[in-house]
């Protein structure tokens, strides 16, 4: 057994079973006003200067700072005022509307004097690209995040454990966060599990059922309805307009009928399809989240490699002072190599992994790889249930399990610097320090 904390509740529905701090936590709540939480991207990308050739460099590239919105809804009012088609703004990270975020777009065939004002927004030219913003394009973020009506008397305490589990930088299990899952209503990834069973009935009503107190009361009801009965005319009416998506799979179910698995399956066909994306991606991190939980319940190191691990080696293009695993270059760890791949992660020129899986997936072996199997016989999945058709199907990859950064707090006011490599949660870094409901971590 460890002598980890046990997480909260919510967290442990997600695989997020345990603290790597055992020091209790200092509480508070963060994202009380915008300016509590920042954000500014760490960039990785290429551009030429604005006067550039726009036949040759179609894409204007702009640098905005952005007051309390929510990328998407962003997006929309730029295209709107510029004229121009959604389609032709692209991004590489989505931002939170509760926070002051600093993000680059790109704006096909845009021309900068046709820039709008927006209220609550900066814009800043910053040149000319041959290609569209992507995901991936994000080298990572900065973050600068204040915590109201905090004791932070166990900051430093915390911080000190969190440096022995990083190997000397503060780290952290690299979970998927909260916000993965949904923080009021987690039930993302028992979608996606089921999906992966084929189990398309189950899939849709773990959807539409499983009623949370956190939701209006109107909800809750209509989600009781719906798990307790096939009438699917009367749940569709009793479902608020606001959840357009679950009424449109009622509405499916409705019209086409609910006779066989295929009928379900036309149902959740109707998500739009990166929420369709997202139910696998979230079953997948909430295996991957239970592997790490089960690597801290046996004591296994999360800053050294033991014999069976897959390592993965730094990306040599990274931007300077973030270290990024390079996920193209992995190798197993064999009895004989433990040594040698130890003093590459020490030097953060390597990084234990486990798998995000998928139908390409290889396991680990030894004890590493005896967790991993063992948790996908828990959830009843292998690698092949990933096979699946459309925007269901998952081929894999693996991520490192361990998250670290060079973290500084400030006590008057209670604030929190740190970066982090893209594709990982600010959230679980603050978790350690709160040790609170996650819903109190936006």
């Amino acid at each position: 057994m460890n002598d980890y904390l046990p997480a909260h509740p919510i967290e442990r529905e997600v695989g997020m079973e345990y603290y790597a701090s055992s020091t209790g936590g200092i509480a508070g709540t963060i994202r009380e006003r915008d300016g509590d939480f920042r954000v500014r991207e760490i960039e990785d990308f290429d551009t030429q200067p604005a006067d550039a050739d726009p036949d040759a460099y179609p894409h204007l590239v702009v640098r905005a700072t952005l007051r309390g919105w929510d990328t998407n809804d962003f997006v929309r009012r730029l295209s709107d005022a510029m004229g121009a088609s959604r389609e032709r703004v692209s991004w590489a990270g989505t931002k939170d509307k509760r926070a002051v975020t600093t993000q680059l777009f790109s704006v096909m065939k845009a021309d900068p004097a046709a820039l709008p004002e927006i209220r609550d927004v900066e814009i800043e030219v910053v040149g000319r690209a041959g290609r569209a913003l992507q995901f991936g394009d994000l080298a990572g973020n900065e973050f600068r995040i204040r915590v109201r009506d905090a004791d932070p008397e166990n900051c430093g305490a915390i911080t000190e454990e969190l440096r022995a589990f990083g190997g000397g930088s503060v780290g952290v299990p690299n979970y998927f966060g909260q916000q993965r899952f949904g923080s009021r209503r987690p039930v993302t990834h028992r979608v996606g599990l089921a999906i992966a069973r084929e189990d398309w009935r189950g899939a849709v009503m773990e959807y539409l059922a499983n009623p949370r107190d956190s939701e209006p009361e109107d909800t809750q009801a209509a989600r009781a309805y719906v798990g307790d009965t096939d009438d699917w005319d009367g749940a569709l009416e009793r479902f608020p307009r606001k959840l357009g998506f679950e009424r449109a799979m009622l509405h499916r179910l409705v019209e086409d009928g609910a006779e066989s698995e295929a009928d379900f399956r036309a149902a959740l066909e109707t998500a739009p399809t990166n929420l369709q994306r997202l139910f696998v991606n979230a079953a997948q991190s909430s295996l991957f989240n239970r592997i790490l939980s089960e690597r801290l319940e046996r004591g296994l190191p999360f800053d050294r490699a033991v014999a069976g691990d897959v390592v993965c080696f730094a990306d040599a293009e990274a931007p300077a002072g973030l270290a990024r695993p390079d996920i193209s270059r992995t190798q197993r760890v064999t009895e004989n190599r433990v040594e040698t791949i130890n003093r590459h992660i020490a030097r953060k020129r390597a990084f234990v992994t486990a798998p995000l899986v998928g139908t390409e997936t290889e396991l680990g072996e030894d004890e590493p790889g005896e967790i991993e199997r063992e948790v996908l016989d828990e959830a009843g999945i292998s690698p092949a249930d990933f096979e699946l058709p459309g925007e269901f199907h998952l081929t894999g990859t693996r991520r490192a399990i361990l998250l670290t950064t060079d973290l500084s707090v400030e006590r008057e006011p209670l604030t929190f610097d740190f970066s982090l490599p893209s594709g990982s949660y600010a959230t679980v870094v603050l978790r350690e320090y709160l040790k609170c409901d996650p819903r109190d971590l936006g």
